[in-house]
């Protein structure tokens, strides 16, 4: 149905702003729950304010929006009208508030993240950071550590955020968290000492391959490559087949995969830092290293390999 049309409304009044959006947020929660106590409860107001925010709502429009009883409340066709209304209205708002309230950085930020540090909570720190400064071009790049170390040394990149051994180049970045590096297969997995260990790895080259071809050569234990790959998904993929054990960091082992001991040698431990390239703009990469540094290393350690 047509809604009625406005009559003898005051026109000039409507147009110099009538719907004050605290009116159009409770009306809202009234629509949305047909209830004026359930909306007062979500809203932390009383029920008498909610209701006064909706009279005052329906004196400006000049029409009635809710039709209520002792029991339910529900929407005229004014009433319908108006929730489309408001919900434009309040997403137009907050769209303007999030972007006068931002910073006002400009220009570009080419971010680059391994693959594995990539999953988690690491999204969603990118998307409130482009949120929060409307104006930068976010770049993302995700790929393995030392190919992004390559290419911020380069220049192709600004800032990045990889694994690498710990205590490596101690001057250099800043180290966001620590864990330590295992080897790991399917539950029930057994090792043969009399057999070459078959390793699945990163394609080379890999600081975490390295760690773990040294620590066997080290210790005198044969082995053999079984699946070379790029990506995290791939060694998950290839370790869950049972082509041979991997090296993860232990706080980022999937729950179908297992610490694997079985007389193996200890690898390193392993850094998550950031480190920023020489010529990149100061205000961006420090503006996104903070937020990234700012959460709590154990969201930072999710599923994952360390490339």
């Amino acid at each position: 149905m047509t809604p009625t049309p406005p009559g003898d409304v005051d026109h000039e009044g409507l147009d110099q702003g009538a719907f004050n959006p605290v009116w159009l947020r409770s009306f809202l929660a009234v629509a949305s729950s047909r209830s004026f106590t359930r909306a007062a409860n979500r809203l932390g107001l009383s029920q008498p304010a909610v209701s006064q925010q909706v009279r005052r709502l329906e004196d400006a429009a000049g029409r009635q929006l809710l039709v209520r009883d002792t029991r339910s409340v529900r929407l005229t066709d004014n009433g319908e009208a108006m929730a489309g209304f408001a919900r434009t209205i309040l997403a137009a708002q907050d769209e303007a508030v999030r972007y006068f309230s931002g910073s006002a950085m400009r220009g570009r930020l080419r971010f680059g993240a391994a693959d594995e540090l990539a999953l988690g909570e690491l999204p969603s720190v990118l998307r409130e950071f482009r949120q929060s400064h409307p104006q930068l071009s976010l770049e993302l790049t995700v790929t393995q550590s030392g190919t992004l170390r390559r290419r911020l040394d380069s220049g192709q990149l600004d800032l990045i955020f990889v694994n690498r051994a710990d205590g490596a180049d101690a001057a250099d970045g800043r180290v966001v968290g620590r864990d330590r590096l295992v080897w790991v297969a399917p539950p029930g997995t057994v090792v043969d000492g009399g057999q070459p260990l078959p390793i699945v790895t990163y394609a080379a080259p890999s600081w975490s391959r390295s760690a773990a071809l040294a620590a066997l050569d080290n210790a005198g234990r044969a082995w053999r490559i079984t699946c070379n790959t790029r990506e995290v998904n791939g060694i998950l993929a290839a370790t869950r087949a049972g082509l041979g054990l991997c090296v993860l960091a232990a706080s980022r082992i999937p729950p179908d995969l297992r610490i694997v001991d079985a007389d193996l040698p200890t690898l390193p431990d392993v850094e998550m830092v950031l480190l920023t390239g020489r010529r990149a703009a100061p205000g961006p990469a420090d503006a996104l290293a903070r937020a990234i540094a700012n959460l709590a290393p154990s969201r930072l350690r999710k599923r994952g390999g360390d490339g």
